[in-house]
């Protein structure tokens, strides 16, 4: 069974202002369990060869954007005034949501990472140095999926959201993010994301 339950609590932020009308002890029992229930399921998918290789790998791509600038590039070498657009659009908006994220929230929030024995690890994975909330890697996935999403159909769509969906949750795999870091990673990326193609048209 894995350790969780402590681990999420530990997880908390540090300093918690009190709210009026809000049971902020009742709201952070739900978030310790809402961790530790999606815990519990990635705990089933741990230790397999092709979920680690996928997740880990998934983890890695998403490494400062990695694959989401990859991506607007390769879109960009067709040619298309739309997808050249869309690279600086990406490249400027993925700048502000990292100096939001990683920059401004996580100072403030300071929520410590789950815990976890670098030498249990199966595959390299780079460790960072930043706390856990929200998840960067959720937020940039949902905004890269919302603007990299305007330059195909479908079935491009639906690609970007796999792949941006294996990214946020290989960090949950990883036991880099609890579950509830990416969740919050993601919202803030679905918010960033719109605000982004309303402000910024391609045109």
């Amino acid at each position: 069974m894995p350790a969780t339950s402590e681990s999420c609590r530990r997880g908390a932020p540090r300093t918690i202002e009190p709210v009026s009308g809000v049971d902020i002890d009742r709201v952070l029992a739900a978030v310790a369990r809402f961790d530790d229930r999606v815990d519990v399921l990635f705990e089933k998918l741990r230790g397999r060869r092709w979920a680690d290789r996928a997740f880990y790998t998934a983890s890695q791509l998403g490494d400062y954007g990695l694959i989401w600038h990859l991506l607007a590039a390769l879109a960009a070498l067709g040619g298309s005034t739309r997808a050249e657009r869309n690279l600086w659009r990406l490249a400027a908006v993925l700048g502000l949501d990292s100096l939001f994220v990683n920059g401004l929230l996580k100072s403030l929030v300071r929520r410590s990472r789950p815990d976890a024995d670098d030498g249990e690890r199966p595959l390299y994975l780079r460790q960072p140095i930043t706390t856990a909330f929200p998840s960067g890697h959720a937020s940039s996935a949902v905004v890269s999926a919302l603007l990299l999403g305007e330059l195909g159909g479908r079935n491009w769509r639906r690609l970007l959201w796999l792949l941006a969906a294996a990214v946020a949750l290989s960090r949950i795999h990883v036991r880099i993010h609890h579950a509830s870091d990416v969740a919050g990673g993601a919202l803030i990326g679905a918010v960033l994301g719109r605000l982004a193609r309303r402000l910024w048209p391609l045109g």
